[in-house]
């Protein structure tokens, strides 16, 4: 009996003494996760997500949608370390560490935060610029048939860029473009053939421009700007939708969100007789290297890992599984999780993110909550969070695994920081294909987002993500609400409506509705009848 005490003393020891591990491999256990206890929400409801049957088993195909399984039970697993307890209550409990005071700053973010003079330039709303991208007909060809090897190719071209803005033109000899986009990936001349001169049956496209792509010297640049990306306004009538979420990013103090204008697009093909105009384009700060270093003393270091993270054909981006499909970008394919740049290489960056996948999915709560708060700025991350549900972002992390970017600021497996970065908001404000976004429960927007679910089990969490929603939609501040928020869309408006028409014959005047796809057809923008931002102004002043 002596024996058996003994060796029971010792075994507790040495599990009350066993250092906490935040490399969390051990800890990572998802089968098992599955079987565990919702814990019960501190209003007395339960943090079980509803039942969401229009949730889109394939984001890829908005318009054939397919219902997946909807498992109503979030991973939330318990720490292996700590015995069971029938009197701890199942909420997660904050520890009682005092909190520093917010340093949070509510200020409206500009172009000229950033201190770069091409930035300020590029995307300045005072002036719209004029881009008119020059092609010879053998390149444009080019683009044609790659087009139709591979609708998803990411091959550049040759071209020219003309850019003007007010009375300044830069000309751009040898740049680069391609194509963009995922289920908006269209060929910019319908048909199979190859350019018909002065008679093509043009198409609105997405197209990405990189001024430095064959010739790298300041001569291929812009004040300082490489790239930019040409976005039509697919499935929006508005002319508006992504436009106001990323401005609603910036009022709001999101500084990961980027810049975006408005701006008007020429294509002319070698030998004819003028330019087709594509119309009124969004023109937006892409995320790379550079974006990164203009807002290095933000994200603490320049050095670090940015990944896009995307629903594609091998799954989501739920931040579920370290053995997802991640690769470095090559130009060429798509990935779940594609590494677009880095400092220390591909390896190290895969290690890193898998490591914060185990950790995310495997921490106890009361390790969670103490990790999460070292490598996350929580405050930026839940609100952030709150501008991406207020806007009613459907096809983001939390519901679909798909739509942004992550930043480790260091390549150090452990010690870093990440940012969640915001991307791709033109099926917003209306435009659903999953559930109805304004009435959508803001606690429950999702069940494929395991990071989010998890920082709501915290009250500490949910009050920042709360207070930050009804501020959105407060009158008093003039952000979200319906007043406002309409105004803004009619100023904006009413600088474009005049440059419409265009040689496309697409997308030829500006109507007040979502996108016909979606699931909610009715929801208006313009108008006060059954105007999203007024019912979701409703949605969010009820939660406690």
């Amino acid at each position: 009996m002596k024996k058996i005490l003994s060796f029971i003393l010792m075994a507790v020891l040495f599990l009350g003494c066993e250092e906490e591990k935040y490399p969390g491999a051990d800890e990572f256990r998802p089968d098992k996760d599955k079987t565990e206890q919702t814990p019960e929400d501190d209003n007395g409801g339960s943090t079980e997500d509803p039942e969401n049957p229009e949730d889109p088993e394939n984001p890829e195909d908005p318009e054939n949608p397919t219902d997946p399984e909807n498992p109503t039970d979030p991973e939330n697993p318990a720490d292996p370390e700590q015995p069971e307890n029938p009197e701890t209550p199942e909420q997660p409990e904050t520890p009682e560490t005092p909190e520093t005071p917010s340093s949070w700053d509510y200020s409206p973010v500009t172009t000229a935060t950033f201190g770069h003079n091409g930035l300020t330039y590029m995307w300045d709303e005072s002036v719209m610029p004029e881009i008119t991208i020059s092609v010879s007909v053998s390149e444009w060809n080019r683009l044609l048939k790659l087009f139709d090897q591979n609708n998803n190719t990411k091959e550049y071209i040759y071209c020219d860029i003309t850019y003007k803005k007010g009375s300044e033109t830069h000309q751009i000899e040898d740049a680069g473009i391609r194509l963009r986009g995922n289920t908006s990936r269209r060929r910019p001349e319908v048909g199979s053939d190859t350019h018909r001169t002065n008679n093509a049956d043009w198409q609105h496209c997405h197209f990405g421009v990189n001024l430095r792509k064959f010739v790298k010297d300041s001569n291929h640049e812009i004040k300082g700007i490489r790239k930019f990306n040409l976005k039509w306004f697919k499935d929006d009538p508005c002319y508006v939708r992504e436009l106001f979420c990323y401005d609603l990013f910036r009022r709001a103090g999101i500084w990961t969100a980027a810049f975006d204008v408005y701006c008007r697009l020429w294509v002319h093909v070698e030998g004819d007789s003028k330019p087709a105009y594509y119309g009124v384009y969004e023109m937006i700060e892409p995320y790379d290297n550079k974006y990164v270093e203009k807002r290095e003393q933000l994200f603490g270091s320049a050095d670090g890992n940015l990944w896009k993270c995307s629903y594609d054909s091998h799954g989501p981006a739920d931040l579920k599984d370290p053995n997802a499909n991640m690769a470095e970008d090559n130009n060429r394919d798509d990935f779940t999780y594609e590494l677009k740049e880095s400092e220390a290489g591909f390896e190290s960056a895969k290690a890193q993110l898998q490591d914060f996948i185990k950790k995310v999915n495997g921490k106890g709560d009361e390790s969670f909550y103490t990790w999460i708060k070292e490598v996350c700025d929580v405050e930026l991350l839940m609100r952030t969070y709150a501008v991406n549900v207020a806007v009613g972002m459907w096809d983001d992390m939390w519901n679909n695994g798909n739509n942004y970017y992550l930043y480790f600021n260091s390549s150090d497996l452990y010690d870093y920081k990440v940012f969640l970065i915001p991307y791709d908001y033109d099926n917003t404000l209306g435009t659903s294909n999953a559930y109805d976004p304004a009435r959508q429960d803001p606690y429950n927007w999702g069940d494929r987002g395991i990071l989010m679910e998890r920082m709501m089990q915290f009250e500490e969490f949910r009050n920042i993500y709360r207070d930050e929603l009804k501020r959105l939609v407060n009158p008093a501040y003039g952000l979200m609400n319906q007043a406002a928020a309409t105004q803004r869309i009619l100023d904006w408006q009413s600088k474009i409506k005049n440059y419409i028409t265009n040689d496309t014959d697409e997308d030829m005047e500006i109507k007040d509705r979502p996108a016909s796809w979606g699931r909610v057809g009715d929801y208006r923008l313009m108008s006060t009848s059954n105007n999203y931002f007024t019912v979701k102004a409703e949605t969010i002043n009820k939660m406690q």
